[in-house]
């Protein structure tokens, strides 16, 4: 038997898997964008007519559209690099030398990755409430007035970044811990010889070392938080005044509260366009510039 032969039958398991679960579910997703499949299809299906990209000319077209996804793209140029700040410095204090109880405070703030989404946004609003959370009772013990930061349009958004990046940014302290693990010593000891400074080591040792691992974890937070759903729907339900409905929870409530599931599946995947060609970009722009 062939080694080519082999490796088909070994991966064939898991790749009959992907096609059926993943494969087949995204083809029919795509036909349903081509078809306008509502709840009078659902209870007849004679009731379902082709429509083309009709369903893509009219999203483009609405303008709730347009908010939604310029506040998906207001979340992940906000949201992202704060997030791979935040991973990036509690990685480098847990990486210090000077660090002790590394093993507790690895716990610790991986913790919130592996909470419910759902329950802890829930606690967060209440934290965040106008009248008795205790970040307003913290701010009135400083004499600043109350912040209505659920109800504002203009914080309600911010507020929900804040709580995104707590939540999300232990996961990517252990992808930088690895990546500095791994950068050799003597690199840096060199650095110090020539009288590098803590920040230019910073800049000209870990920076350029971590290169594919910035590009990972940018990518993989990009893509997590282009899906943006969750914090939304528990803690504004898109509001107020529509400044925090994503894309997908315009997908959710096309399909799911007025179930147009055409429109969803449209949605879904221009959605889906959008995040491929950021992608794409960031890979091309990675591969100029060397980093691989």
């Amino acid at each position: 038997m062939s080694a080519r032969l082999a490796g088909w039958l070994f991966a064939g398991p898991a790749l009959l898997v992907i096609a059926l679960f993943f494969g087949v579910p995204v083809l029919a997703a795509l036909a349903l964008s081509l078809t306008d499949f509502d709840i009078y299809a659902l209870a007849d299906i004679d009731n379902l007519r082709f429509v083309g990209l009709g369903n893509y000319i009219a999203l483009l077209q609405n303008p709730l559209f347009w908010k939604a996804l310029g506040n998906t793209f207001y979340f992940v140029l906000v949201g992202v690099p704060l997030s791979i700040a935040a991973s990036l410095g509690a990685a480098l204090l847990l990486h210090s030398k000077v660090a002790r109880m590394r093993p507790f405070f690895r716990t610790a703030l991986f913790a919130p990755v592996v909470t419910t989404v759902v329950a802890v946004a829930v606690i967060w609003r209440y934290l965040f409430h106008t009248s008795y959370g205790m970040v307003n009772w913290g701010l009135s013990s400083l004499g600043i007035a109350p912040v209505d930061w659920l109800g504002d349009p203009a914080w309600a958004m911010p507020t929900i970044i804040l709580f995104a990046v707590w939540k999300n940014f232990g996961y990517n302290m252990i992808i930088f811990l690895a990546g500095l693990q791994a950068i050799p010593e003597d690199l840096y000891e060199a650095a110090r010889i020539d009288g590098a400074s803590g920040w230019r080591q910073f800049r000209h040792v870990t920076l350029p070392m971590l290169g594919p691992v910035l590009l990972l974890v940018g990518i993989l937070t990009m893509a997590g938080y282009f899906q943006m759903f969750a914090e939304p729907y528990v803690m504004t339900q898109g509001g107020p005044l529509q400044s925090t409905v994503s894309v997908l929870y315009l997908m959710y409530e096309e399909g799911f509260k007025w179930w147009n599931l055409g429109n969803a599946s449209a949605v879904a995947f221009l959605l889906f366009v959008i995040m491929t060609s950021i992608t794409s970009g960031l890979l091309w722009l990675a591969r100029k510039r060397g980093v691989e």
